[in-house]
C-alpha cells in the first residue's frame, strides 16, 4: 500500500502544473499512455491472439504521451500542441494497423475535443488547427491505408469496433471531466495562464 502511495505522489508531481490547461492535458497523456499496454488485450479477448501483433505499433506513441508532462513543466502551450499531435498520428497509425474496417479513427474524436476546449480564446487559431488536423485524418482515402497488417474478418472488424467505440467513449468523457475542471479553475484565476517567472 505504502508502494501506491509514493507511486501516485509522484504522478500527481510529474503532472502538477500551475496552468489548469496544462495540468489537465499531463492527465490526458498519462492515462493514455498507461492504458496503451492493455489495447493488445482488449484485443486479444476480440479477435484472438494471433491478430494482436500490429497493435503492437502503437507503443510508438507511448514515450511522446508520456514525455508530455516534462515538455509541459518548460513550454505548457507546446505540451498541449504534442498532446494532440501525438494522438492524430496514433491515429493514422492505428487506421493502417487495423484497417478502415476496425473503426478506430473514432480515436480522433478525443484528438478534436482536445483542439476545441485544451485551448484558450487566444490560442484559437492553435485549436481550429488540431480539429482541422484531425477532421483530415480521419478523412484520409482508404486506399491510401491499403490492406490491414492483419487478415481481420468482418466479424473482427464488428468486435474492433465495439472495443474501440467503448475505449473513445470512456477517453472523451475522461477528458470532458477534466476539461470542465481545468475550466472552473482557470476561471478562478480569471481566464488567463498563469505567467513565468
Amino acid at each position: 500500500m505504502d508502494g501506491l502511495r509514493r507511486l501516485w505522489r509522484r504522478l500527481a508531481a510529474y503532472t502538477a502544473h500551475d496552468d489548469p490547461m496544462a495540468s489537465a492535458a499531463n492527465w490526458i497523456a498519462l492515462v493514455v499512455a498507461w492504458n496503451q499496454p492493455f489495447y493488445p488485450l482488449y484485443l486479444w479477448g476480440a479477435v484472438g491472439t494471433d491478430k494482436i501483433a500490429p497493435s503492437f505499433l502503437t507503443f510508438f506513441s507511448t514515450p511522446f504521451f508520456l514525455a508530455v508532462p516534462a515538455v509541459a513543466k518548460r513550454h505548457p502551450l507546446a505540451a498541449r500542441v504534442m498532446l494532440a499531435l501525438t494522438g492524430v498520428a496514433n491515429g493514422i497509425v492505428s487506421t493502417k494497423a487495423f484497417g478502415v474496417g476496425s473503426g478506430v479513427e473514432i480515436f480522433l474524436l478525443p484528438c478534436a475535443l482536445i483542439g476545441a476546449a485544451l485551448f484558450r480564446p487566444s490560442e484559437r487559431a492553435i485549436g481550429l488547427v488540431v480539429i482541422a488536423l484531425s477532421a483530415a485524418a480521419h478523412f484520409i482515402p482508404a486506399r491510401f491505408f491499403g490492406e490491414p497488417l492483419a487478415g481481420y474478418t468482418a466479424a473482427d472488424n464488428s468486435a474492433m469496433i465495439g472495443v474501440n467505440a467503448v475505449s473513445a467513449a470512456t477517453l472523451t468523457v475522461f477528458i470532458g471531466l477534466l476539461l470542465s475542471g481545468a475550466l472552473a479553475n482557470s476561471e478562478q484565476r480569471g481566464g488567463q495562464a498563469p505567467r513565468r517567472k
